[in-house]
């Protein structure tokens, strides 16, 4: 029982980390469609096409795949399968060194700018200057996000230790076979051992009574 109850904390913590994740997905996803909305409002005053930028592309799908670890990492914590958390904890991983390394790259390079191609509607510019102007603001929200990533690691190494909860498996299991024992023990107590049916001694008795007017006969 105590097992059981540190198991479902543990289940509640990881979904509860991975949503905050999973709400940084669902903000960079609506980002990345208000930039959208804004380049196809522009191009259109222009009355010019051109190619969706990379910066607007790189968003979304960034977004996308934030919300789809939050649902993949649900699914482990609620199922505490090995290898749906071992799975997760990999991607995750990767996810924080990727991370950290386009940090060290801006913080270190000073020409980290022309690592990225060139984005013709300006929106990277502009989401430098906000970057740049919110500064504090992105920093704990970055932050944030980093913590909640390192403890979905940790709770996840903790329920993979701990296992799925097959308790639960054997009360099912014990709920659906007892009963169906329990009518054929219950007539054997009752009767005993020598208790014979009474459908055989009907059977017995009529065979005696033919032998008998045979006999006499």
């Amino acid at each position: 029982m105590p097992g059981r109850m540190v198991r479902s904390c543990v289940q509640t913590a990881l979904k509860a980390v991975n949503s905050v994740v999973g709400l940084a997905g669902m903000a960079v996803i609506l980002y990345a469609l208000w930039m959208l909305r804004a380049w196809y409002r522009e191009v259109a005053q222009l009355d010019q096409h051109h190619p969706v930028p990379w910066f607007i592309y790189a968003f979304l799908g960034l977004g996308i795949f934030l919300c789809l670890l939050t649902c993949s990492g649900h699914i482990a914590a609620e199922t505490a399968n090995g290898h749906c958390l071992s799975c997760y904890m990999i991607i995750v991983f990767v996810l924080i060194i990727l991370e950290g390394a386009i940090t060290v790259d801006v913080f270190l390079n000073t020409n980290w700018e022309e690592d990225f191609p060139p984005d013709p509607s300006g929106k990277f510019d502009e989401f430098k200057v906000f970057v740049r102007s919110n500064f504090e603001i992105c920093e704990w929200v970055g932050l944030s996000v980093v913590a909640a990533q390192v403890l979905s690691i940790i709770l996840g190494m903790v329920l993979r230790t701990l296992g799925p909860d097959r308790e639960t498996d054997y009360d099912s299991d014990d709920d659906t076979t007892v009963p169906a024992r329990l009518p054929l023990l219950r007539n054997q107590s009752q009767h005993g051992p020598d208790y014979a049916e009474p459908n055989t001694s009907r059977r017995s008795d009529s065979w005696k009574l033919r032998i008998l007017d045979n006999v006499n006969n």
